[in-house]
């Protein structure tokens, strides 16, 4: 089952290397991984996708907090959140095909970034399967290059998960919650 994981960290050098380098250590495949600030400077968020079952999810859990520089590891897996990938996808696009891959953008709300004479670049966000769908109808066009960001999520509601500071210390509980020491 994959389990997505918010992990916030202070914003320092290597810090990316370290989480990285525990999932490399524990033998675990990282099947997405996208990293960026976050509304505070000093903090960062990684979200990490990972083939996981739950006893293995606790153990990832666990060890990502023995880290230093480590904030808060937020599982939201199977939790109310907003999940979206992005791609940009370079689509060849002849004259006589053109309408046909236009037409599948609205559909799919991707936006036209570029238009040339034999192809056209999209910009699509939405959910994973959404994304793959949508690669997957261009496919006989003939892909000529693709990228995606990963997965990034965000819980839904008004409570955030970002800790008030850097300085403020987040370990989990026996009861699966999380403590706050400051």
């Amino acid at each position: 089952m994959l389990h997505t994981f918010m992990v916030y960290v202070e914003n320092k050098p290597g810090v990316l290397s370290r989480v990285v380098s525990l999932f490399r250590r524990r033998a675990f495949n990282i099947d997405s991984l996208t990293v960026g600030r976050t509304e505070k400077p000093e903090v960062s968020r990684m979200t990490i996708v990972v083939d996981a079952d739950e006893d293995q999810a606790a153990r990832i859990v666990a060890n990502i907090y023995k880290l230093v520089n480590v904030l808060l590891v937020d599982d939201v897996t199977g939790s109310q959140a907003l999940f979206r990938d992005l791609s940009l996808v370079k689509v060849s696009a002849p004259p006589d095909a053109r309408a046909q891959v236009l037409q599948l953008a609205e559909v799919f709300r991707a936006r036209v970034l570029d238009i040339a004479a034999e192809s056209i670049t999209l910009e699509m966000t939405g959910g994973e399967e959404k994304v793959d769908r949508f690669l997957e109808l261009l496919a006989p066009f003939g892909l000529m290059e693709m990228v995606r960001t990963g997965i990034v999520a965000m819980r839904r509601g008004a409570k955030s998960s970002v800790p008030a500071t850097v300085s403020e210390e987040v370990r989990p509980v026996e009861d699966g919650s999380v403590s706050y020491s400051v």
